[in-house]
């Protein structure tokens, strides 16, 4: 999965969770630190990965 593929994922998750809570779907609080939440869960898709290349094996 690209980088791009892996932020794309996350803001519409976080996009989802946000419209969940306006329908009272999920609690105002937890939406509020959901999106918090996965950034820690998922660093690498909003710090980005490390390798500068990948090798094949």
């Amino acid at each position: 999965m690209t980088q791009v593929y892996k932020a794309l994922l996350l803001a519409s998750v976080m996009i989802g969770i946000a419209v969940l809570a306006v329908f009272d779907i999920v609690p105002e609080e937890f939406a509020q630190w959901a999106p918090l939440a996965l950034l820690a869960i998922f660093p690498t898709a909003w710090m980005g990965s490390h390798r500068k290349c990948e090798v094949a094996q």
